[in-house]
């Protein structure tokens, strides 16, 4: 997995390509969150058009990635989900609990409404 972060309208998109298996991509994950949240950057969107596969250690990571925000009284969007991806969040029951948006741009106006 890569990650890869932009600044955008006050906000941060987290941009992940590739397969999200959990793992040492959490650590590096949970670092990044962390870092954003300790320079007062708490509007964060995850951008997911670009991963292939996510496995349920993917999907612990993206709850986990949403915990540590909500702590910090920030705000974790999710932007570009895939079909696979929204499929794996409604089998789960989890899409009640993520904010989604079908674009990168929607989820950042959102932060404004």
């Amino acid at each position: 997995m890569k990650i890869k972060t932009t600044e955008k309208y006050e906000a941060v998109i987290i941009e992940l390509k590739g397969n999200v298996m959990g793992g040492d991509d959490t650590k590096e994950f949970n670092d990044l969150l962390h870092k954003l949240l300790d320079t007062a950057k708490t509007r964060i969107v995850v951008d997911l058009g670009g991963v292939k596969f996510m496995n349920s250690s993917g999907l612990g990571m993206l709850i986990g990635g949403l915990t540590t925000v909500k702590k910090a009284t920030g705000s974790y969007k999710l932007a570009n989900v895939t079909d696979k991806i929204e499929s794996l969040l409604i089998i789960t029951k989890l899409i009640t609990i993520f904010e989604t948006y079908d674009s990168v741009d929607e989820a950042v106006a959102s932060f404004s409404n």
